[in-house]
């Protein structure tokens, strides 16, 4: 069985590790969180001490960290990236939602080294990752497809592949940035209907029968509904990065963006009051908060 290096192992890593051991994959992990590398190490994983030493010994590299800036320094470093460091025809797998331009970049770097680099963003949370349930949107080199597909479905269950390098990433940022529309729609209409005198309870129940139903609801209501934003699917601060994202995408092909815009500035806004931290539903305190008086 081949080896398998999680570089990142958070909320996303720590599923998608678990289940790559369960596979029966060697696994290898690196991580700044001791304890979180502590956690995997317990249950059959190999530790390693930076990336570099996980890029030597591994078939295939999974990333699944917080920032492109992150991933530009560990793939580049000259000293300790791993692009220096990986076998040719190995294969690095980025798990994170990462700016398209920089994957198409690092995706010309690999083929310098003769190492396959594929986007590979995920959807499903930490539950999906959990339970090897998510959906995944591949980007890269269609020839070598195959080649990941064993482990790809040893962590997802839809595999979607979506074309040329960067194709992944498009996909997520433009998900994820209808995610954040609606969950900041949702908050401002329940607020209202509240405030009209029917419960959001009530409000959400009926929108989830009608043709105003939605998969964010289902996701992400339940926060909305008990105002419960540390009970974290996903950080504000991690879908105001991907927003972000969207944004740069969408202004380089000169796609207007006055729908998007708005939601950015409040994500922005809750972000800046300290929300980063809480469930990206912690939008809606910034309703409630600039609601006008009487």
């Amino acid at each position: 069985m081949k080896s398998v290096g999680v570089v990142g192992c958070g909320l996303m890593g720590q599923g998608l590790a678990k289940n790559l051991l369960k596979n029966g994959y060697t696994v290898f992990v690196c991580d700044i969180n001791e304890q979180a590398v502590q956690n995997l190490v317990d249950i059959g994983a190999i530790k390693t001490k930076n990336v570099k030493a996980l890029a030597q010994e591994v078939d295939f590299m999974i990333l699944s960290l917080p920032s492109p800036k992150i991933i530009k320094q560990l793939m580049l470093d000259v000293e300790k990236g791993a692009f220096n460091a990986m076998q040719p025809g190995s294969s690095i797998l980025d798990m994170s939602t990462n700016d398209v331009e920089l994957t198409r970049e690092l995706h010309e770097y690999a083929k310098v080294h003769k190492i396959e680099f594929f986007d590979c963003p995920l959807s499903g949370g930490p539950a999906g990752a959990e339970d090897g349930t998510l959906t995944i949107m591949v980007g890269g080199n269609k020839k070598a497809f195959p080649s990941i597909l064993p482990v790809l479905r040893a962590v997802g269950k839809k595999i979607e592949y979506v074309g040329s390098s960067g194709s992944g990433q498009t996909v997520k940022l433009c998900n994820n940035m209808v995610v954040g529309g609606v969950i900041t729609l949702l908050s401002e209409a329940l607020l209202t209907g509240e405030k009209a005198g029917v419960s959001k309870e009530k409000m959400a129940s009926i929108l989830q029968k009608g043709s105003g139903q939605t998969r964010v609801m289902d996701v992400f209501g339940s926060n909305i509904l008990e105002q419960n934003f540390e009970n974290i699917k996903f950080s504000l601060s991690h879908l105001k990065k991907d927003i972000n994202l969207y944004q740069k995408l969408a202004e380089h092909h000169q796609i207007p963006t006055l729908i998007s815009q708005p939601v950015q500035q409040l994500f922005s806004t809750a972000y800046n009051k300290g929300k980063g931290q809480l469930d990206s539903t912690a939008v809606y305190e910034i309703f409630t908060e600039l609601e006008i008086a009487p």
